[in-house]
């Protein structure tokens, strides 16, 4: 009897040892678990930190700053006559590059995938005038702005009763209807022609079915870059409502590439290269 219960308890406590080895190797092997994920996550933080940080030497290092753009987008970014890739956007992207000492490189594509090409490190950068939006500054940095475009009340030229906004109502006014441009016109009492877009309502302006149209201040500089004989006129800017500025989009994180473009950008701007291409594409300043 003495002998079995010595045998139980002896049993008894090897069952206990095993479940308290089991217990120590089941924590040991959680705790070695987490290490090597902990370990991972931090050279994962590390290394994106390190890229980014990295991204304007690596530019410099490969003596091309690659920019995604349309091409397709006059005068922004389009393919003169002997299809060479020009424009707005394409000469600025370019006087970037050779302030950052490299080439600009431009990797064209369509609108609806631009963005996404810079999330699959197609390229370091977008200039395709890319406005500023606080949906895209949550998840994409951006320069300085470079165009600025305000809501732009034009007229014929020959019209002296709308000078002001105010003087909308009762007036027609051609404006797609969800825009806000055409919302700015319903707000001052305007009755709204609907029309698909810019030509549109140029068209109607000057054939006088319509006494005024509420568009972007550029739409309209580009218009009379090309037809500078047209019978219209800017009555008024409004230069508080839908004013829009474009900025040269890029991956989040990289301060030193934000920072570098940024001081092109004003480089250009305080030697005069901005002013030239600017008056070239639009016949005025269009930073503001």
């Amino acid at each position: 009897t003495v002998r079995c219960a010595l045998r139980t308890g002896s049993i008894a406590n090897t069952q206990r040892t095993f479940r308290l080895d089991t217990q120590h190797q089941e924590d040991y092997l959680m705790k070695s678990i987490r290490s090597i994920l902990l370990i991972g996550l931090l050279q994962a933080v590390v290394a994106t930190s390190a890229f980014a940080a990295d991204e304007l030497a690596q530019i410099k290092s490969a003596g091309v700053f690659k920019i995604g753009t349309e091409g397709t987008y006059a005068p922004f970014t389009f393919h003169d006559a002997s299809n060479q890739l020009t424009g707005f956007d394409v000469e600025i992207g370019r006087a970037i590059a050779q302030r950052l000492g490299v080439k600009a490189e431009f990797i064209e594509g369509k609108w609806d995938g631009l963005i996404a090409g810079l999330d699959a490190n197609r390229y370091d950068a977008v200039i395709n005038e890319v406005s500023i939006t606080d949906a895209r500054k949550a998840k994409y940095d951006f320069s300085s702005p470079y165009i600025t475009s305000h809501a732009a009340l034009i007229v014929r030229s020959d019209n002296t009763t709308i000078k002001t906004f105010d003087d909308l109502k009762g007036k027609k006014s051609a404006n797609t209807l969800t825009s806000n441009f055409g919302k700015i016109a319903l707000a001052h009492g305007a009755d709204v022609v609907a029309v698909q877009g810019f030509n549109e309502s140029i068209d109607l302006l000057t054939s006088g079915r319509v006494d005024a149209t509420v568009n972007y201040s550029r739409s309209y500089l580009e218009f009379k870059m090309h037809k500078p004989d047209a019978k219209v006129k800017i009555a008024a800017l409004d230069n508080s409502a839908d004013s829009d500025q474009s900025g040269v989009l890029i991956r989040k994180g990289n301060p030193e590439l934000q920072a570098a473009i940024n001081k092109a950008l004003a480089d250009m701007k305080a030697d005069g290269t901005y002013d030239k291409i600017s008056i070239k594409y639009f016949g005025k300043d269009v930073s503001k």
